[in-house]
């Protein structure tokens, strides 16, 4: 029996085949500039090898049939696909879990369009095409703001006026859960103890950023808020940043929501700082030359910084802290940027043990703090596919718990 995991973003589409009983991806892949001449679809085998085949595809559907012939031309049976997991960016307050996908699960997550008009109609094509393409598979969606559900209603509650929460459900969610899910049931493990019994931060920062703070198991609080665009600097993406400043710019360049949300989504964050960069790579290989991708990176550092200790005041004691996703798995330099003089914290970064612990030279997880560090530093390469495929197992074998504390996760132990 196979498990396809699947993450459509708006031009792209991820995926990854698991065999259900060793939970092993077997084989993978990405379709990329879905809805361009120049589409294209790169597929990755266990031995390392690609194939990259230029076809044109109009939409979610064209694209998951290409991946399915792509598949059966690399003798995968596609008959034996008995679930589909689906990463839906947004559950709202109604999702705290993974659920089976059924006609009144699209109705609810529809109604989160406007507000994720990027993310929400991709997946919601994505499953629809994997419906018609596989009506024998059981479809899952597993939400990107289940995780964080548990957060305690003065948290997740903005000072503002209460019909806007009560009537139109502005409130913090958070996203990047199922990432902080995985990671924070390793970091656990790690360190030997239950993860009911053990208080985390954990750092997702990628293009997109978030860090979580984790009391007994649970998420108690988040950077990101209703959107992906709070909390810390990301790549196109600002972080916090004063609402009334927004529309006064709104009022002096008369712009519109259309044209803000683009400008808080595409051109802020490290590339609205630069002016030329969203990547790390590139913002720190000029950081010693251009001004500008020095004060970026001293600003994202700075707010990065500043939430560990927010977090680390919320939770009182701390057991660990975990770097996750593209620049916490691989970046060095800016891991030992983000803890530098946190040692009055217990927070200790160990140069050799930061330096060799990279996910891009096949380093899974590691210990980046000193011996005598009161709070172990973790990195941990995420594996949110994994957590995908395992709840959509779980779904089909109906031993699936709502509560993840009492999920039978395989990578917890």
């Amino acid at each position: 029996m196979y498990i396809l995991a699947l993450n459509c973003g708006s031009s792209s589409l991820k995926y990854q085949v698991y065999d259900a009983d060793t939970k092993q991806a077997i084989i993978g892949g990405n379709v990329e500039k879905i809805g361009s001449d120049d589409s294209f679809i790169t597929q990755k085998y266990p031995d390392g090898t690609k194939q990259k085949k230029e076809t044109p595809m109009k939409n979610h559907n064209e694209a998951l049939n290409v991946v399915m012939f792509m598949l059966r031309e690399a003798s995968v049976d596609t008959t034996k696909i008995a679930g589909v997991g689906h990463r839906v960016v947004m559950g709202g307050a109604k999702f705290a879990s993974s659920v089976e996908i059924t006609d009144e699960v699209m109705r609810a997550v529809r109604e989160w369009s406007d507000l994720m008009p990027l993310h929400i109609p991709a997946s919601l094509m994505g499953i629809e095409s994997a419906r018609q393409i596989m009506p024998n598979a059981k479809q899952v969606a597993v939400f990107d703001t289940a995780f964080l559900q548990t957060m305690p209603e003065y948290a997740y509650r903005y000072a503002i006026p209460e019909a806007w929460y009560k009537e139109l459900g502005v409130r913090k969610y958070g996203f990047h859960g199922t990432s902080h899910l995985y990671v924070s049931k390793r970091a656990a493990a790690m360190l030997g103890k239950p993860a009911e019994q053990c208080n985390l931060i954990t750092m997702h920062i990628g293009s997109g950023a978030s860090g979580v703070a984790i009391k007994g198991g649970r998420a108690v609080d988040t950077t990101l808020g209703m959107t992906p665009t709070a909390g810390l600097v990301m790549g196109t993406r600002p972080g916090d940043v004063d609402a009334g400043a927004l529309f006064y710019v709104m009022g002096k360049l008369g712009l519109t929501i259309d044209q803000m949300t683009k400008h808080m989504n595409k051109d802020s964050g490290l590339m609205g700082i630069t002016k030329c960069f969203a990547d790390r790579r590139d913002v720190e290989e000029h950081r010693d030359t251009n001004p500008d991708c020095k004060l970026a990176l001293e600003m994202e550092v700075h707010n990065v910084k500043k939430y560990i200790g927010a977090f680390m005041a919320e939770l009182g004691h701390v057991d660990g802290i975990v770097f996750t996703a593209g620049v916490g798995e691989n970046d060095d330099y800016l891991r030992g940027q983000y803890c530098d003089g946190l040692a009055e914290l217990g927070i200790k970064i160990d140069p050799g043990k930061n330096a060799t612990a990279l996910a891009r030279k096949g380093v899974d997880e590691a210990f980046i703090s000193t011996d005598d560090s009161r709070i172990p530093v973790m990195m941990i390469a995420t594996n949110e596919e994994l957590v995908i495929v395992e709840d959509t197992i779980a779904i089909i074998n109906g031993t699936y718990n709502p509560d993840h504390l009492k999920m039978n996760y395989s990578f917890a132990k």
